[in-house]
């Protein structure tokens, strides 16, 4: 059985669609280069993909029209956007069409390696990780962790990728402690100090979500981590 992962590379800049193509290769990625938005299409229509990474800014059909049209019929293939438009409303509009992440140039490639590994493993899962819940009920609110989903009643959130990662593993370890140390290592890939920080930060927005509802409390508990309550 071919287990390769497949990826479409929509980049109009040769260079760093070239460097881009070679360094997914040699991490063990099949790599399918094309140029622009339309002959991303035709290669869909010929090839099933696990993956695309689309630039914006594309000659004849740009990054959001394909990701549409892509999703017209396909809401399950994961999509990351690299950009050099980096607006909050730019971002914003990508996600509403559906991607799963959004990577601002210029970026590292071992950033990029990073970011596709932690899409493929919120929407496939790696290995055992495959038997894992994707969707959790927390109190009032539904969350579908594949699609970076957290419902509300009629209300609707679209979580960054950080946030659904980090709510994935706290519910996960629902009222039990969540090290602070393995959330660092698995989301950002280190502890280092500024990452402790932005642990923080997204803690905090997490709490927002659910500040209206009493049976849900995301405690942090000193030197050790954080922990998801709920009654």
């Amino acid at each position: 059985m071919d287990t390769t992962t497949r990826i479409l590379l929509l980049e109009d800049d040769p260079n760093l669609g070239t460097i881009i193509r070679d360094h997914l290769a040699m991490n063990g990625f099949d790599v399918t280069l094309k140029t622009n938005g339309e002959d991303g299409l035709a290669a869909c229509r010929g090839t099933t993909f696990d993956l695309c990474l689309v630039d914006i800014m594309m000659p004849k059909l740009d990054g959001f029209s394909f990701a549409r049209t892509v999703r017209a019929t396909d809401s399950d293939t994961p999509i990351i956007f690299l950009t050099a438009k980096s607006l909050k409303e730019d971002k914003i509009e990508g996600f509403k069409i559906g991607c799963d992440d959004y990577l601002t140039k210029p970026f590292s490639v071992e950033e990029l390696l990073l970011r596709i590994k932690a899409v493929l493993r919120r929407t496939r899962g790696p290995g055992a990780q495959g038997d894992e819940p994707t969707v959790f009920q927390i109190g009032r609110s539904s969350f579908d962790c594949r699609r970076q989903i957290l419902r509300q009643g009629r209300t609707q959130y679209k979580l960054t990728a950080k946030e659904s990662d980090l709510l994935r593993l706290l519910c996960l370890h629902v009222n039990e402690t969540l090290d602070r140390n393995t959330a660092l290592r698995e989301i950002w890939n280190n502890d280092s100090y500024f990452s402790g920080r932005s642990l923080d930060v997204f803690v905090s927005k997490l709490r927002k979500y659910f500040k209206d509802d009493k049976r849900v409390e995301i405690l942090t508990i000193h030197g050790k981590g954080f922990r998801l309550i709920i009654e």
